[in-house]
């Protein structure tokens, strides 16, 4: 059969198409071949390097048997000559000369020498380079001003200068950049640039990529590079003092990812982001804006990322509905209301759902997991959200977190329904109205093999559930419950030893089960608010954080304690019944931050070398014992302290001059000791509470310091004299907006697991009422000067305290009148200026005073009607009593002389000489008789003598045990002063 005229002609294209490539193959081998120049070029520069052999994968394997062409990391052209070197990630160290062989490579179009260890600047050899448009030098370890020949390198396309220690100051980044105008991406990750002005952008008409991630830039960055016509990625994270707003967008603009993590950017985005429509990434992160998330951004179908968490965005959660992309969405942290869209749950390529901190409320129904196939986290924690747990979130196979706590989820959950949850490694359920029914069998609870983390605080618990097939579990929360009896021994054996974490508190807890052995990996031990008693256990080897505090714990604290917790940085074992000494060996816990022995039994003085050695130490408490002798002045140069209580003990003599070193200082409580000295005015100026009450101080407080930051100060029950100065107050003067949240004082320093925290404590007295402040938030300012000696004018700078809430001079020898700036004072809402010798009226301006709760003039010599108003008129006869001059509500006494109430006139003295004062008369006659017929009956009648002596013996009895009881408890009370 003869061959068809097709199978012809498609014989011959085969032969004509093999003889084409055969031909190409030995011209191009022909071409490529490396040169000899270049071939020695590269050897040399081999040779020059410095490398790492056992990292490198490129240049330990050149060597000359090879075309130079064909090592790996070197490209060339058709005629032989090296257009690309990438020697990233080599393990290259020491520098590049000027002269070395790499300068020679005068073809180069690419070089990557990203990840190595150079030194020193970017050699100019490099720069030389004219042919260069890709350069790369990420983290290669260059430093110092990069040089101004960048500016030179005008065929550059890529340029990556980031993340090594380099600075472009001057010459500035215009002048560095302003030529390089055919650049599309540009990375200058950390560089630092403080100084530059980015304006010229708007001139890169090509530019695709610009990075500026941590390059501490500064001001506001322009709207119009947002606005760049092919930009499509920008970052410009972790620049804090960058600020800036999101313009409008025009359709179709060309942004694929937005970085504007840990900057300062503010306001609302506008709903033309919704014109992004090849937007995949948008991570927007502790920023500054406000407003609602617009609606719009729903539609785009591209996105894949999504964080705009620890913001201030308000209003409802978008649907996403059209995002079927989308893997992660972090909204958390922000002021988000409303339910959470069921849409969120039908999204099929989801991982990360995170909504926590947010105002969320309602049910979360249920769902069809056949949609929601690939989540892998979810966090609705700290929200309201109600109803039932969901089931569906148990049927979630690939679940591995799953935080639901401070919620308020109702109902019974059984642990055995969460048996198909295998992956999971972060269950936290604390804190919502659920009751936790635990009673299931072992072979359920191994179906957690990967659990590492379990949090069931306030879950309504009575037992311990049981773990011990639990081999992976480092964290357990069970505190808030009700817990009763012993702790198991088997607790501190799940996880096959690797407990890491381990909170019990605030049950009803009464022992620890012997024998038990606390596992080496243990390092944070909880165990405050029970009724465990007996010795105190002992301290897990390699802990860093224990609180015992609040039990029943007795005898001493074992001598020895110190040698054993050197990783510890926090102790508390306040509030038990620990007695005798100090023990010294805490002197070798160096690395101890919070020390708080506070409210014990504890007697004997306290150690020297405690506040010398122990450097790191920030909380200092030992108030409340019985502690005696002087306060070390061993205060160290390098002192961290920022909160130093020894209140409520014996000890005396001086305040040592060495706290002067303690540049941290926040709260000082000495009160209620026995020290005799005059005012510190050496306290640092980082000073904000400062407590001095009921001790021997004496002379003036009179201070050419200024603490600026001070907002609470007691002095009361001492022996100061002389005039009242309001200088040392100044931080009272920056009036201070109480209706809003504020922060309080706190030490905080992240611990393993946890937040390594102490908020400062401290007690104020109003109306005579002693109130502890458990938390002392930085609005809060209160001034107690009673029971001093304080003489003459209460000056009319104590108005210019703006931000005052409560002030106490009572029990002086203040003249004068009441100063009228008093009115100033808008927060106030206590003031107590009682057994004083002022004088005059009170001051109707007063009544402005609209948060003013407590007002105590009593014991003065004030004259004239009380002023009336919405807050006077709430105030008791007790506000106002021994002030024989005084007249109108509350008081039982009316004013003469008045035609109307608000223009009443004050007393004339001179007219009580000549006329008499019919109501005192009264008053007395009535006095008089009752006191006669009481004598009388003395006298003359029997039964009435022996009822009066029965009821006089009561009387006497009552007050001699409420002596008693307030010298018991804990012998303290029977030593503070009283007016």
């Amino acid at each position: 059969m003869g061959i068809s005229l097709y199978s012809q002609c498609f014989f011959c294209f085969i032969c004509i198409l093999s003889i084409f490539c055969i031909t190409n193959y030995f011209l191009q081998n022909a071409y490529s071949q490396c040169l000899q120049d270049q071939r020695s070029l590269l050897l040399q520069l081999r040779n020059d390097l410095i490398f790492n052999s056992t990292r490198s994968r490129k240049l330990v394997l050149w060597n000359q048997t090879q075309d130079c062409c064909n090592w790996d990391g070197v490209e060339c052209d058709g005629a032989g000559r090296v257009i690309s070197l990438k020697l990233d990630g080599e393990g290259i160290s020491g520098g590049i000369h000027n002269t070395s062989s790499l300068s020679a490579l005068g073809y180069l179009e690419k070089l990557n020498l990203a990840e190595n260890y150079f030194r020193g600047q970017i050699p100019g050899g490099i720069l030389n380079l004219k042919h260069l448009t890709h350069l790369s030098l990420s983290g290669a370890g260059f430093g110092g001003q990069v040089p101004i020949e960048v500016s030179l390198m005008r065929r550059l396309v890529t340029l990556d200068l980031s993340y090594n220690g380099l600075e472009i100051e001057n010459p500035n980044l215009k002048m560095l950049l302003q030529n390089l105008t055919r650049l599309r991406g540009l990375y200058l990750d950390s560089v630092q640039m403080s100084s530059a002005v980015l304006n010229f952008f708007a001139n890169f008409s090509h530019l695709t990529t610009l990075s500026l991630s941590g390059c501490d830039l500064r001001g506001s960055f322009p709207n119009i590079i947002f606005q760049l016509p092919t930009l499509e990625n920008l970052d410009l994270s972790f620049n804090q003092l960058l600020t800036g707003s999101i313009p409008q967008f025009h359709r179709n603009a060309s942004l694929r990812t937005m970085f504007l993590l840990f900057t300062n950017f503010s306001g609302p985005l506008p709903n033309s982001i919704g014109n992004l429509s090849m937007l995949s990434v948008i991570d927007m992160r502790n920023c500054s804006f406000t407003g609602p998330i617009p609606s719009t951004i729903s539609t785009l179908t591209g996105l894949i990322y999504v964080d705009l968490s620890w913001n201030f965005f308000t209003g409802s959660i978008p649907s996403f509905y059209m995002s079927k992309n989308l893997q992660l969405v972090d909204l958390s942290d922000n002021s988000l209301s409303g339910s959470i869209p069921k849409s969120l749950f039908g999204l099929p390529s989801l991982q990360i759902l995170r909504l926590s901190n947010n105002q969320l409320s309602g049910r979360v129904y249920e769902f069809s997991t056949l949609h929601f196939p690939h989540i892998v986290a979810l966090d609705l924690s700290r929200n309201k959200l109600e109803g039932q747990i969901p089931k569906s979130f148990f049927t979630l196979e690939r679940l591995e977190t799953l935080k639901l706590s401070y919620n308020f989820f109702n109902g019974t959950v059984q642990l055995g329904k969460l048996q198909r949850l295998h992956n999971l490694v972060e269950l936290d359920l604390s804190y919502n109205n659920l009751s936790i029914d635990t009673s299931i069998t072992n072979t359920n609870l191994s179906m957690f093999p990967q659990l590492f983390s379990l949090s069931l605080a306030s879950c309504n618990l009575h037992n311990f559930p049981d773990l011990t097939n639990q081999h992976s579990l480092g964290l357990l929360d069970l505190s808030n419950n009700r817990i009763i009896g012993e702790v198991p021994n088997w607790i501190w054996e799940i996880g096959n030893g690797t407990l890491v974490f381990l909170d019990l508190s605030s049950n009803m807890l009464v022992s620890l089960q012997k024998p038990y052995h606390f596992p080496s990996s243990l390092i944070h031990l909880v165990l405050h608010s029970n009724l465990l008693q007996g010795e105190l256990p002992p301290i897990p080897q390699h802990a860093n954080y224990i609180d015992y505090s609040n039990n029943k714990f007795e005898k001493s604290i074992p001598l020895n304690i110190g040698d054993s917790i050197t990783n510890l940085r926090y102790l508390s074992l306040a509030n038990n019944s620990l007695s005798e000494a100090i023990p010294t060996s805490f002197c070798n816990a160096t690395e101890l931050e919070v020390l708080d022995l506070s409210s014990n039994k504890l007697s004997g003085s306290i150690p020297p070398c405690l506040v010398e050695k122990v450097e790191q130490l920030a909380v200092l408490k030992l108030g409340g014992n019985n502690i005696s002798g002087h306060i070390p002045n061993t205060f160290s140069v390098n002192c961290n302290l920022e909160i130093l209580d020894m209140s409520q003990n014996y000890l005396e003599g001086r305040l040592p001059v060495s706290l002067a070193n303690c540049k941290l200082l926040q709260i000082l409580d000495v009160g209620n000791n026995n020290i005799d000295d005059g005012f510190p005015c050496m306290l640092p100026s980082s000073l904000r509470v400062l407590v001095l009450r009921s001790n021997k101080f004496h002379g003036q407080v009179r201070c050419s310091r200024r603490w600026t930051n001070l907002q609470i100060i007691d002095i009361a029950s001492n022996n100061f004299t002389g005039y009242l100065y309001t200088k040392i107050f100044s931080g009272m003067m920056l009036e201070k907006d109480g209706r809003l949240g504020s922060d309080y004082i706190h030490y905080n320093r992240q611990l393993a697991y946890v937040e390594g925290y102490y908020q400062g404590t401290v007690k104020v007295i109003v109306k005579g009422v002693e109130l502890e402040l458990v938390k002392i938030f930085t609005i809060f300012t209160a001034i107690d000067f009673s029971c001093n000696n304080f003489e003459g004018e209460i000056p009319d700078g104590i108005g210019d305290l703006r931000s005052l809430h409560i002030l106490n001079l009572s029990h002086n020898t203040f003249v004068g009148t009441i100063p009228k700036s008093l009115s100033k004072l808008t927060y106030i809402e206590s003031v107590d200026l009682s057994t004083n010798q002022l004088t005059g009226e009170i001051p109707r301006e007063l009544t402005r005073l609209t948060f003013l709760a407590v007002l105590n003039l009593s014991h003065n010599q004030l004259i004239g009607p009380i002023p009336s108003g919405p807050q006077f008129q709430t105030f008791s006869t007790d506000s106002f009593q021994g002030n024989i001059g005084l007249c109108g509500f509350p008081l039982n006494i009316s004013c003469r002389h008045v035609g109307e109430e608000d223009n009443v006139s004050p007393p004339d003295p001179h007219q009580e000489d000549e006329a008499i004062n019919w109501d005192y008369v009264s008053v007395a006659l009535g006095y008089v008789v009752g006191l006669g017929s009481i004598l009388w009956l003395l006298f003359f009648s029997q039964s009435f003598r022996h009822k009066f002596n029965d009821q006089t013996e009561q009387a006497f009895q009552k007050i001699y045990n409420a002596k008693n009881r307030r010298k018991g408890h804990r012998g303290r009370t029977n030593r503070r002063r009283h007016c």
